[in-house]
């Protein structure tokens, strides 16, 4: 039976990525890992994505336009679905995983740390950001975030887990992707990240390290630029892969985890999934 845990940094543009991120490249050039470009929906706003991420379906079909309007969705989803089959499902995310695919409006005491066997998140562990601007990024340290996915690993027993930190966006957007501060902000992530990948894979999970958009020289996405919309996909897994220059859709990312997972896609999930079961 597979374990996957899905690893989501957000707003890390391709580049950066492949120059930067030194303990994810060591384990692709050691033949432990492999990675694709994936290419995100339009509008590549984050929210869009997270919706798009989980629900195989675009933002036209979801219609989450922007960060702003935030509600319960209604329709199939990753969390869903493996609930359904029975599997033990964990978040560690921005508080709107929660309301995308649990319930809405978040409520701070209700919300931010549950355990419901009936899920469709089984185990959350949710934080808000509240008070986010440009001189106050208001994210929490992301080691704790990787300590607090690997309890739901090895305490709650998870067969799947999705963590999400905006930590690189947050930073992105202050002060862009090409200064000191980013590349220290990449290293120190992929410095941090690196122990927990290698604990998770001991604990028998395949892993995978991505992101949910880019961002270009200017902080920016949303848009259709190569740099706003393209980031890495990092494999931890025995699963074939297509080609090395395929673009992967960011659409076939939740039926590829369902078929590796050995759950049906629901026939909303229209993209091709590149993973097998």
């Amino acid at each position: 039976m597979t374990k996957l845990l899905l690893i989501i940094l957000d707003g890390v543009p391709y580049a950066n990525w492949r120059r930067l991120f030194g303990n994810l490249e060591g384990w692709v050039e050691s033949g432990d890992a492999r990675v694709r470009r994936m290419r995100a929906v339009l509008p590549s706003t984050s929210a869009s994505c997270y919706a798009s991420i989980h629900t195989g379906v675009p933002p036209q079909v979801h219609r989450i336009w922007d960060n702003a309007d935030i509600r319960r969705l209604e329709m199939p989803d990753v969390f869903s679905e493996l609930t359904r089959a029975g599997k033990k499902t964990g978040a560690v995310t921005h508080s709107y995983w929660s309301e995308f695919f649990n319930r809405a409006p978040f409520d701070v005491v209700r919300d931010i740390e549950y355990d419901e066997p009936g899920g469709p998140i089984t185990h959350g562990r949710f934080h808000t950001m509240k008070g986010y601007g440009h001189a106050n990024q208001m994210t929490p340290a992301d080691y704790d975030l990787f300590g607090t996915l690997t309890r739901l690993a090895e305490v709650k027993g998870i067969d799947y887990g999705i963590l999400h930190t905006c930590t690189l966006d947050s930073m992105g957007h202050r002060f862009f992707h090409d200064c000191e501060e980013m590349d220290h902000a990449c290293f120190a992530m992929d410095a941090t990240l690196a122990p927990f990948i290698s604990r998770w894979r001991d604990k028998g999970f395949e892993v995978i390290v991505t992101a949910d958009h880019g961002q270009d020289s200017r902080g920016h996405h949303g848009g259709t630029g190569e740099a706003q919309r393209d980031f890495a996909f990092y494999y931890f897994g025995t699963s074939p892969l297509p080609p090395g220059d395929e673009v992967l859709d960011q659409l076939a990312l939740a039926p590829s985890i369902l078929t590796r997972m050995g759950v049906p896609v629901p026939p909303g999930m229209k993209a091709r999934p590149f993973l097998s079961a």
